[in-house]
C-alpha cells in the first residue's frame, strides 16, 4: 500500500489522512488547520467515516499542539450540524452548561437551578450525559434521577415541560439529542485526556428559546472565558454567562472572592468581580461538602475525592430537594447564589444583592421543590 492508497478511500478520508499529517508533527512543526477543515474531520468522526484509530489521533493532536479559535469554532459547528435541536414555545430560555464529567470534590447544588429559575418565573434547562472522563463524578442526569425526574426525554418532550407553566424546566441527556456524540464516550475514554470535545459540547444548544436563548457555564481556568465567549457567539446564543465556578461549575465559591464574565446581544464579554457578602452568605464551605456517610478517599493535601457516585448523588438529591423547601445551608446558598447571578444578568434585577432577596424569598417559600416533583 503507497502512500495514496492509505489515505483512505472516500474524499473525507483522504482529508483527514492530510489533516493529521499537519497537525500531529510534534510541537514546532505542527500547523493550524482552517475552520472548514476541522468541521469536515469532526464530521467524519461523528459519522463513523473516520475510523477510531484516526478519530483519536486527530482529538489528541489537536489538543498536544492546542486548538486555534477557528478549529474549536469548526468541531463546534460538525456538532451543531448533527444535533438534533428543538425550538421551545417560551420567548426567552436559560441553557445550563455544568461540566459533563460531573463533580467528585464537592456535592453538586446545579441541577436544580433550573427548577428555581423556573420558580424565578426564567425558563431554563440542563444538559449532559451519565458518565465520561476526566473525572467520571457525579453529573446532572445522576442527582436529578435520584431525585425521581425523567431523566431520558427527548428534546420535543423537554421542550414541552418548558412550555408548561407549572413545570418550566427540563433535562436533556446527550443521548437524546446527539446520539453520535454519545457515541463517542468510549474513544475518549480510551484516550484518557481530555480533547477539543470536551470544551464545544457544552455548546450544543439543544433547545432553543423562541426570541432569546442565554448560556449559563462555568471555568475554573483563566484563559477559558474568551473561549467559551467566542463558541457561544458563534452557537448563536443571545447572551452568555461565564461564571469561574467551583469545579469548573456555575456556582462560584461561597467564601471567596469570586469573578464572572458576561456579553449581551452578542457584544463583547465584560469581567465583573464578585464576593458572598454582596448576597449576605456568610458560608464555612466553599461548595457543598462531602458528608462522613458518603465513601470517599483522601486525595492531596487534605482534599478528599468521592468513591461512590451513586452515593454522592443520592446526597444532591436530598440536599438540592431540602434547598429548595427552604433549608438553609451550604445548597441553598450555592443555588441562591448561581440564581441571583443569572437574574441580575438577564436584567431581572440592578444588582445581585437586589436579586439574591428575590431568589431568597423562592427558596423560603419552598414552592419551587413542587416543580421537582
Amino acid at each position: 500500500m503507497n502512500a495514496v492508497e492509505s489515505g483512505g478511500e472516500t474524499e473525507l478520508q483522504q482529508m483527514m489522512f492530510s489533516i493529521i499529517q499537519r497537525i500531529a508533527t510534534g510541537p514546532d512543526l505542527s500547523k493550524d488547520i482552517s475552520e472548514e477543515e476541522a468541521r469536515l474531520g469532526m464530521r467524519g468522526v461523528l459519522s463513523g467515516e473516520i475510523d477510531p484509530v484516526r478519530a483519536g489521533i486527530f482529538l489528541i493532536a489537536l489538543r498536544m499542539k492546542r486548538e486555534t479559535p477557528e478549529e474549536n469554532r469548526g468541531v463546534l459547528q460538525a456538532i451543531l450540524d448533527a444535533r438534533e435541536a428543538v425550538t421551545a414555545d417560551v420567548d426567552e430560555l436559560v441553557d445550563i452548561a455544568d461540566p459533563y464529567d460531573g463533580y467528585n470534590r464537592t456535592i453538586p447544588a446545579s441541577p436544580f437551578l433550573a427548577p428555581l429559575l423556573a420558580e424565578c418565573g426564567i425558563p431554563a434547562f440542563s444538559h449532559g450525559l451519565d458518565t465520561v472522563g476526566p473525572k467520571f463524578g457525579i453529573t446532572h442526569r445522576h442527582v436529578l434521577a435520584a431525585a425521581g425526574v425523567d431523566v431520558d426525554l427527548n428534546t420535543t418532550q423537554a421542550a414541552a415541560r418548558l412550555a408548561d407553566p407549572a413545570i418550566g424546566w427540563a433535562y436533556v441527556d446527550q443521548a437524546s439529542y446527539a446520539p453520535g456524540l454519545h457515541d463517542l464516550i468510549e474513544l475518549r475514554q480510551r484516550m484518557v485526556k481530555r480533547s477539543v470535545i470536551t470544551t464545544v459540547e457544552v455548546l450544543s444548544r439543544p433547545i432553543i428559546g423562541r426570541h432569546k436563548t442565554h448560556f449559563v457555564t462555568g471555568y475554573v481556568h483563566k484563559p477559558y472565558p474568551p473561549v467559551y465567549a467566542d463558541l457561544a457567539r458563534h452557537a448563536g446564543f443571545d447572551s452568555a454567562l461565564i461564571i469561574r465556578g467551583v469545579e469548573g461549575g456555575v456556582v462560584p465559591s461561597l467564601r471567596q472572592a469570586g469573578r464572572y464574565f458576561a456579553y449581551i446581544d452578542g457584544g463583547a464579554e465584560v469581567g465583573f468581580d464578585i464576593d458572598p457578602s454582596m448576597l449576605a452568605i456568610d458560608q464555612a464551605y466553599r461548595a457543598v461538602p462531602i458528608p462522613p456517610d458518603v465513601p470517599q478517599s483522601a486525595k492531596g493535601e487534605g482534599a478528599v475525592c468521592l468513591t461512590d457516585v451513586e452515593a454522592g448523588a443520592r446526597k444532591a438529591a436530598e440536599f438540592g430537594l431540602a434547598a429548595l423547601q427552604g433549608e438553609k445551608g451550604p445548597t441553598y446558598d450555592s443555588l441562591l447564589y448561581a440564581a441571583a447571578l443569572v437574574l441580575k444578568h438577564l436584567g431581572r434585577a440592578e444588582d445581585i444583592g437586589t436579586a439574591a432577596v428575590q431568589v431568597r424569598a423562592v427558596l423560603d417559600s419552598g414552592r419551587a421543590a413542587a416543580r421537582v416533583r
